[in-house]
């Protein structure tokens, strides 16, 4: 009698994060598992905001253990650590992470004298996709290794400026308020003009007239954003206002590379409603988003209103800004006017498009516990892990066919939701909960489900009755959720149907569907 080979036999799924087999404590005490370096610069990558503290961890610390990551596996594993630093500046929508990372891989690789692999060159080249990002760069590599700058970072620097400066960048981000100006980066780097632009060498040539004789540098006639930005600078200040509120002083504004961070600057005075009406046709869906409040403070007109909800509300603008679903949250939150709550929502329905509709019945456990509840970012917003939580377990538990939704903490409770009911509305209902028993909750809530999805930064307490995802039968998938990138996991991972995932992109989401259609799950960049 066959015992393996059967029609039933099928292969075991496994997916990328994967646990070594060895213990450590979890920060409440638990038994947790380690995970692989990979694994672990994985997970703290998409979750960190560099210099950012943590409910458990020092913002220094945390970047040590990042830096030190890098180091290592950018010597032992160059493909693979260079493949996820490009897509954590892309896809993972991760910036400063990328740069420090970008930074730390060519410092390791040139102190180590190793070869093959992807170049230096490369790596900083695909981690610079905003035309600040260079001077962003090499502002961290003098901090922290000084002023001599290694050629292949000048080589990658010069790449990407070849790619990311035009006029309109030049007038955005070559600012004083700078340490590296565009012309400061250029003398640094040499890079030459791209030859298929060529209005590109002039261009280089005023950005080095500006930063070193800013009183006769002169625009090229080439580039007609720079003169007209000219133009309205040499304006008197007091005939500034009189443009904003004359015909086509919109357009004439937007054809000048004016943004709506310059134009306060600009009128030397407050953005009234007329300012605002002018600038809003130029701004970006984000520049919207992050200003709603403004406008409605500003008392903007219900035409321009509804031009503005149009906009941050478009699927194709949503998917272009690269935003994580929880700044729709946060603007919800700091921009209560009525007018913008719908396109909010539709807004923060399209970040989340890509959420697996998962079949069969569902368990969704979204951590409330108190480490949940630290702020995301010192600068970004009040927004915390808790939030980030809440919103992504809502998004799976309205996308299955039959879910049932949990908060826990030191206790647990279901959260009632019906099909097609506003996410925003939905969140309200969950609260903050103490502690982290996620075994409790697991224990209390799992009935027969076909999979359990735990969406939490994995610091459970101490249960008799051991980890979380022991408590579930070996048969039935569970996928964890990490949002905070600790080192200790709440249980195994990679096979035996227990994989942890994390991050909010679209290749993310696919993961859940990809294995349990019997594929592997693989590395974000590699899938």
């Amino acid at each position: 009698m066959a015992r393996f080979n059967t029609r039933t036999a099928t292969a075991q799924p496994v997916s990328p994060v994967t646990t070594t087999g060895r213990t450590l404590p979890t920060y409440e005490g638990g038994r947790g598992r380690e995970r692989d370096a990979r694994s672990e610069l994985f997970l703290l990558a998409v979750s960190n905001f560099v210099t950012q503290h943590t409910f458990y961890e020092s913002g220094t610390d945390r970047d040590d253990r990042f830096a030190r990551l890098v180091r290592d596996l950018a010597v032992s594993d160059p493909e693979w650590t260079a493949g996820l630093l490009g897509w954590l500046r892309g896809e993972g929508s991760m910036r400063t992470a990328s740069l420090v990372g970008a930074a730390e891989y060519v410092q390791a690789r040139l102190a180590a004298g190793a070869t093959g692999g992807p170049s230096n060159r490369q790596v900083v080249d695909s981690v610079l996709q905003r035309p600040d990002e260079p001077g962003e760069l090499l502002a961290y590599w003098t901090s922290v290794y000084g002023r001599a700058v290694p050629k292949p970072v000048k080589r990658g620097v010069a790449d990407a400026v070849r790619r990311l400066y035009h006029a309109k960048s030049l007038l955005k981000y070559d600012t004083a308020a700078k340490g590296y100006r565009f012309g400061d980066i250029l003398n640094l780097v040499h890079a030459a003009p791209d030859p298929d632009k060529p209005w590109q060498g002039e261009l280089f040539r005023y950005a080095l007239d500006r930063r070193h004789h800013p009183d006769t540098a002169v625009p090229p006639a080439s580039l007609p954003v720079l003169t007209a930005h000219r133009e309205l600078m040499a304006l008197p200040v007091a005939e500034r206002r009189a443009v904003v509120t004359a015909p086509g002083g919109a357009e004439r504004l937007a054809a000048a590379g004016i943004t709506w961070e310059a134009l306060a600057g600009w009128l030397q005075g407050p953005m009234d409603k007329a300012a605002w009406e002018a600038v809003i046709p130029s701004m970006g869906a984000m520049a919207l988003v992050r200003n709603l409040r403004n406008f409605d403070e500003a008392g903007v007109c219900d035409e321009v209103a509804a031009q503005v909800a149009a906009k941050i509300s478009d699927p194709q603008q949503v998917a272009r800004s690269r935003q994580f679903p929880f700044r729709y949250l946060a603007a919800h939150r700091h921009a209560p006017s009525l007018r913008w709550s719908w396109p909010l929502e539709q807004a923060l329905g399209h970040s989340l498009a890509n959420v697996p509709a998962l079949p069969g019945r569902t368990l969704v456990l979204v951590d409330r516990s108190g480490s949940m509840f630290w702020t995301q970012s010192r600068d970004r917003s009040e927004l915390t892990r808790a939030d980030a939580a809440a919103i992504f377990g809502t998004a799976l538990a309205l996308r299955a066919a039959d879910a049932d939704l949990v908060q826990f903490g030191t206790t647990s409770a279901n959260v009632e939701f019906r099909k097609g009911e506003s996410v925003l509305k939905i969140l309200e209902r969950f609260g903050d909960l103490g502690g982290t028993d996620t075994t409790d909750a697991v224990r209390r809530h799992y009935k027969k489900h076909d999979r359990v999805l735990i969406v939490t930064d994995e610091q459970y307490a101490p249960n008799r009755h051991g980890d979380p995802t022991a408590q579930i039968p070996a048969h039935v998938p569970v996928y964890t959720w990490n949002l905070e990138g600790y080192r200790a996991g709440h249980g195994p991972s990679g096979s035996g149907n227990r994989h942890v995932f994390a991050g909010l992109s679209d290749s993310a989401f696919r993961m859940v569907s990809l294995i349990e259609r019997g594929g592997d799950g693989r590395w974000p960049w590699l899938a």
